[in-house]
């Protein structure tokens, strides 16, 4: 008869593999569940021009989209979020978020409009979203944004006061580029460098492929990456809020309407509780 101790062994080596399986794990949460904008609020600006000025000072407003901008079609048998790009708005998480890995993938469509027309496609992905609807151009809400243009996507801009610190290098006039060698610098609307900067190197595949971009944010520290390069890393991200900088580290997700057809899928995010140190290090 075996002693005691050596029954419990295989019983202990199956409960440890079992742990150590479940740490591995991956844990998303899908944003978007394939069917329907459920879990997602739409927001459109008042009409434009062609030459980008409003034509009135209403706002079509809050779940409110008369044209069709956001819609779900197929694409190879796999429902996807269709954005028009014909208004400038855009879908927005109901909920908040803070420390995560969000992970989406996007393509390009054939269509543009008004001042964006036979121009690059464009786009964006908005985080740490924050206070009103239609706070900057009349159509979006305080933010960071993962820029998603063609040619440009994993660029950097502040949305109606978001504020960070990248190493940057002057290319020209207030035109910054991202370089883990270059000068920390602020990047915000009233910074001699502006409140946009330019990626590092380039990750996107040609119009008409999906793309993959991965955003990870921890504490006040953000990270873009485009088909698995590191496109830029941002520090301190903060906010302007009434005169005063205060931390901008969680909010709503927004998914930007910018005068271009464009198709996203697989939205999923996951909370993490540190920046992978090798994305850092690039």
């Amino acid at each position: 008869m075996k002693p005691a101790k050596l029954l419990l062994l295989p019983i202990l080596c199956a409960i440890l593999f079992g742990f150590t399986t479940f740490l591995k794990k991956d844990h998303w949460k899908q944003l978007f569940n394939g069917k329907d904008l459920t879990g997602w609020d739409t927001y459109i600006g008042p009409d434009l021009d062609d030459t980008g000025k409003p034509i009135s000072s209403t706002p079509i407003g809050l779940n409110n989209d008369p044209r069709h901008v956001f819609t779900i079609v197929k694409d190879n048998g796999e429902n996807i979020i269709r954005i028009s790009g014909e208004n400038w708005g855009a879908i927005s998480t109901k909920a908040e978020y803070e420390n995560y890995h969000l992970q989406l993938q996007f393509k390009w469509g054939a269509l543009s409009w008004g001042q964006k027309k036979g121009k690059k496609k464009d786009s964006g992905l908005l985080y740490h979203s924050v206070g009103k609807y239609g706070a900057d151009y009349g159509a979006w809400m305080r933010s960071q944004e993962f820029q998603i243009e063609e040619g440009n996507c994993g660029d950097y801009w502040g949305v109606a006061g978001g504020i960070a610190d990248m190493p940057a290098i002057k290319k020209s006039g207030t035109e910054y580029i991202y370089s883990p060698q270059g000068t920390l610098m602020v990047f915000s609307q009233d910074s001699p460098q502006s409140r946009h900067c330019i990626k590092q190197g380039d990750g996107e595949n040609p119009t008409g492929q999906w793309n993959t971009v991965d955003l990870y944010c921890h504490g006040d520290t953000s990270i873009h990456v485009v088909n698995g390069k590191v496109m830029m890393v941002l520090y301190h991200n903060r906010q302007l809020d009434n005169g005063k900088e205060l931390p901008l580290t969680k909010g709503k997700i927004q998914v930007q309407s910018e005068g271009a057809e464009v198709f996203y899928k697989q939205i999923k995010i996951q909370p993490i509780d540190h920046l992978p140190a090798e994305l850092i290090k690039q």
